[in-house]
């Protein structure tokens, strides 16, 4: 009985190949209720061979355990976007074996693939699903590569089951978690298998039993177009799924009559994220921090009492640091920070740029100017420091400058806010906590759209993921985006290699004029702006949003000479 079935177009357009479930579409699984007791006396036998007498009575609420385990972390990886798979080893050593003592657990360890293959043969009984046959012979009449892509702890074990119900001459290709590494609703195990036929999984059809896994990861990979047929775990959704078939079935045999109903022709391409209609507004705003929207100036008093509270954290924990000493040690860490930045910018392959992460910050490069300055001692520091890394870098982030706001930001903020053209936050910064707590104090916080700190993301700036990842979470066209730094090295390189329109430097921020006027004198570079301005609020007219910014002073404002000349180009 058919219970749900969509009229997309891509239903009567014959697939470029036919994607199966193993477990659910191909078989059908019944549970083995003895076969945990068998499972128990098998380990308990590696066991014996290995010297370790473990009685198979206590290994079954062991491997019981583990089970239910394996379930949960199934479950919770259902949730994420790209989940990978977990090694056999894994699974024996974190899993079922790990309350057993350290050798044990090692025995098993060592024969993980083919406990699994055992375990994934003898838990279940398996039965060739109605339909499946005739499918399979339709698939092949109709020059209809097919493949199975599964989630499997045990691959091998599933590929000698296709092979003893006669169906290996069928599948072209079957693609199991556990040998390539990813599982479902990891979109590229999908996109795997339909590259492995000669086509893409938006010309493709797949055949799942769940919604968590198999339509969501369907839907993500943009096949053109996925079926359930129903199984143990169709109705035992772990929790709410918005993606849903383009039709439900009972069995694989409904399956057989919609495929023999299609016909040769162009699939339908997926649909696009919606993005902002054309305007004479920016799709986008995507603003700097420091020397955009704040400029700032070091606070030498912060700084030493950021220090002096570090000491008195490490004396209480026993490690004896003077205040002056942690002043100093503070000192290498940022000349330290300054050469791991130049080191990692020169190394970056392509166009990716790390960002340091607190552990490396306060661990590595602080943990070396403290060590060489503690009374007594040393050993024990780092594990200090690396509990201790999030919050010193939350807390040194606002200890360590004093910042105030840029007349005409508030303004542009929020005339952008009232047109409706969104605001994106691109920031290099130790701590985005200690940003958004500055835009938090100047009022920002509520006009803020999206926020992207490189502590945060794990890549800064000059690397384009950051415009790009702003830009995807606001749906904007990177095209008719504008981004607004004050370091044309970081931020239009950035700018231009993320598909931004429109890159603007201010004035006023870290990068001195003569710099700027150098880079502008320069019509190859690739620093090179397409505007600079002095003041933000010249973007209120730039950017047509004239009209919104209620209660601001009318009239259009002297175009800089800083203007002209980037406009000239």
């Amino acid at each position: 009985m058919t219970v749900t079935t969509s009229t997309a177009p891509n239903l009567t357009t014959r697939p470029e190949a036919l994607l199966l479930d193993f477990g659910g579409v191909v078989f059908e699984t019944t549970k083995r209720p003895e076969a945990i007791a068998e499972f128990a006396d098998h380990v308990a036998e590696l066991l014996a061979r290995a010297g370790h007498d473990i009685p198979a009575h206590e290994l079954v609420p062991v491997l019981q355990g583990g089970k239910k385990a394996l379930k949960d972390w199934k479950n919770a990886a259902s949730r994420r976007l790209h989940p990978r798979e977990l090694t056999h080893r894994e699974i024996w050593r974190d899993f079922y074996a790990s309350p057993l003592p350290a050798a044990a657990r090692e025995v098993l360890a060592g024969e993980a693939p083919e406990l699994q293959e055992w375990i994934t043969q003898a838990s279940n009984e398996h039965a060739v699903r109605p339909g499946v046959r005739e499918l399979l012979a339709l698939a092949a009449e109709l020059d209809v590569p097919v493949g199975i892509v599964s989630n499997a702890h045990g691959g091998r074990a599933h590929r000698r089951l296709v092979e003893e119900h006669g169906l290996a001459e069928h599948f072209a290709v079957q693609v199991y978690s556990d040998e390539v590494g990813i599982r479902k609703p990891n979109p590229d195990i999908i996109e795997l298998a339909a590259h492995a036929l000669g086509t893409t999984a938006s010309r493709a059809w797949y055949v799942g039993d769940t919604f968590d896994r198999d339509v969501a990861c369907a839907r993500r990979a943009g096949v053109g177009a996925v079926f359930l047929t129903r199984h143990h775990s169709t109705e035992r959704v772990p929790f709410p799924v918005a993606d849903v078939p383009d039709g439900v079935y009972d069995t694989p045999q409904e399956l057989v009559e919609l495929l023999r109903a299609t016909r040769p022709g162009p699939f339908q391409a997926a649909a696009e994220p919606k993005l902002a209609g054309d305007s004479e507004l920016p799709s986008a705003i995507l603003l700097d921090h420091g020397g955009v929207i704040s400029t700032s100036v070091t606070d030498h008093a912060g700084r030493r009492a950021f220090a002096h509270r570090l000491a008195a954290d490490l004396r209480r924990a026993g490690w004896q640091l003077s205040d002056v000493d942690a002043e100093d040690a503070i000192a290498q860490t940022l000349t330290a920070h300054r050469e791991w930045k130049r080191a990692h910018h020169a190394e970056t392959d392509g166009d990716a740029v790390v960002e340091i992460d607190p552990a490396t910050y306060w661990v590595e490069l602080a943990g070396a100017a403290i060590e060489s300055r503690l009374a007594g001692s040393a050993t024990g520091v780092r594990a200090w420091l690396r509990a201790e890394a999030h919050a010193l870098s939350a807390a040194w982030g606002v200890a360590k400058s004093t910042s105030t706001i840029r007349p005409g930001v508030a303004e542009l903020c929020a005339a952008a806010h009232a047109a409706g053209v969104p605001i994106g936050i691109v920031s290099n910064t130790v701590s985005g906590h200690g940003v958004r707590r500055k835009l938090a104090a100047y009022g920002l916080a509520d006009l803020v759209g999206v926020s992207v700190y490189s502590d945060e993301l794990g890549r800064r700036k000059p690397d384009p993921l950051v415009a790009v990842t702003a830009c995807r979470a606001l749906c904007a066209d990177p095209a008719r985006a504008v981004f607004v730094g004050d370091k044309p090295a970081n931020d239009v390189v950035c700018a231009r290699e993320g598909g931004i329109g429109t890159a603007v430097i201010v004035r006023g921020g870290s990068v001195p004029d003569a710099e700027l006027d150098a880079v502008l004198a320069d019509p190859a570079s690739p620093q090179r702006p397409d505007l600079v301005i002095d003041e933000m609020s010249e973007l209120i007219d730039v950017l047509h949003l004239r009209p919104f910014a209620a209660g601001l002073p009318q009239g259009q404002p002297a175009v800089s000479e800083s203007f002209a000349l980037a406009t000239d180009r």
